[in-house]
């Protein structure tokens, strides 16, 4: 891990081949009549040849083998993932669930695919419009296999243990309180360390990206910067047992054999590639006179819709920070959302609600379902002295957030049993303080 090496920057045009072959990359030119070392070049389109240029993306590969030298793929049992949105009625209750279980590898094998739970969604995958959020929890390593996601971009939050992501462009070392994203067609392995568990947000028909700023200027929130990109390495392995690549497409999981490593780029170019980011490196913007700036200010990524100013999904962070608004409740104010708002935790204790929302569990507050403060945070917001206070230390809470209105799956409101069944009653203690005498 510690020889683990990264490139800087977001959507970056990057250069990088494997020192073991230095000169893999062809000078001047993508596709030569024969590559250096006898490799092949295969390009990875992450967008139409057509795009604009600022949004065009795409990289050239340069490998021992094209990707294309595999059997025909047939279809592969895929557990608990889904896009069938109507399994179960819809339900518009505030939801929250406990902390996903991780079974014990002992009694249940279960590598970062086997272990893909679906748990709410909205659209489908060939009409390239709709997100899925995807629990993932597993203990064991994928050995000779790897996946590949036809349908869109995984954007994976690692909530407990590490995850070392071989991709075909590099390896990325992936801790909690850091993401990552393998974006659309990329082919990568996931091994682990013991028993793990994350979220992942997942987008049909966009690629995430940088929020505008705005007003806040040229700097701030996630800094390009601080976006990392693997380096080259390959390795030219045979699998005569056979290596096994599984596609997912249209929602499904499909697999394919082949007897050599899919990580046999020996060098690469472009600027579609897998990244990494480390969620403290967030520069947190945030009210210093009264009131609350919306949480849009905690953006981190957003992939955007079709309609100007409103995103297809944003993913969201709630950092420690620095509180010190006058004359303001602090905490998040009583809210109706149009838009759909999938919370996660990473560590520690969420600031609005310090006793149900654990760890590894989550919630969902769908459109126009309210939501706000337990009536315990009420109460000792409402009470409190208003002095500089650190707010969130030691915690990350985050969000998916989505215009698009969320089913939740059966495996979500009922093979799981995770789901708090009592989780509306944290605001049943809320009473009134109406008094028409005291203004």
């Amino acid at each position: 891990w510690v020889f683990l090496q990264y490139m800087s920057g977001f959507g970056n045009e990057h250069v990088s081949e494997d020192p073991r072959c230095p000169g893999a990359l062809p000078e001047g030119q993508n596709n030569p009549q024969v590559c250096p070392y006898g490799l092949y070049a295969e390009q990875l389109s992450g967008s139409a040849f057509t795009c604009p240029r600022s949004t065009n993306k795409r990289s050239w590969l340069y490998r021992i083998l094209p990707s294309v030298c595999h059997k025909p793929f047939k279809p592969l049992e895929k557990g608990y993932l889904t896009h069938n949105w109507d399994e179960v009625e819809p339900d518009p209750n505030q939801l929250r669930w406990k902390p996903f279980e991780i079974p014990k590898a002992s009694q249940n094998k279960l590598d970062f695919v086997s272990g893909l739970h679906t748990l709410c969604g909205a659209g489908e995958p060939r009409g390239r419009n709709g997100i899925a959020v995807h629990i993932f929890v597993c203990n064991t390593s994928m050995l000779d296999r790897c996946l590949y996601n036809s349908d869109g971009d995984f954007l994976i939050v690692p909530q407990q243990g590490k995850l070392l992501i071989t991709t075909e462009f590099g390896k990325m070392l992936v801790e909690p309180n850091e993401i990552c994203v393998i974006q659309q067609g990329m082919r990568f392995n996931v091994e682990v360390f013991g028993e793990t568990r994350g979220y992942i947000l997942e987008v049909y028909g966009a690629h995430f990206e940088l929020p505008d700023l705005g007003p806040i200027g040229a700097n701030g929130l996630a800094n390009p910067r601080d976006f990392l990109v693997p380096v080259a390495w390959y390795e030219d392995r045979q699998v005569p047992g056979g290596y096994t690549v599984i596609g997912k497409y249209q929602g499904k999981l499909f697999a394919a054999q082949q007897d050599f490593s899919p990580f046999n780029v020996v060098a690469w170019h472009g600027n579609y590639t897998p990244y990494k980011y480390h969620l403290e490196k967030f520069m947190v913007i945030n009210s210093v006179a009264f009131d609350h700036a919306d949480p849009s200010i905690f953006t981190v990524l957003t992939a955007k819709s079709t309609r100007p100013g409103v995103a297809l999904a944003d993913f969201v962070i709630f950092p420690p920070r620095w509180g010190v608004a006058n004359n303001t409740f602090r905490p998040p104010y009583y809210h109706r959302n149009c838009m759909s708002e999938f919370m996660g935790l990473i560590k520690g204790h969420y600031e609005a609600k310090e006793e149900g929302f654990q760890p590894g569990g989550g919630s969902l507050h769908s459109m126009m379902t309210p939501h706000g403060p337990d009536a315990d945070c009420f109460e000792k917001a409402s009470k409190a002295k208003l002095k500089p206070e650190r707010v969130a230390e030691g915690t990350m809470a985050f969000m998916f957030e989505s215009s698009l209105s969320l089913a939740v799956t059966k495996w979500g409101l009922q093979t799981s049993d995770r789901l708090d069944k009592n989780y509306y009653k944290c605001w049943e203690p809320l009473k009134s303080h109406f008094n028409p005498k005291c203004k």
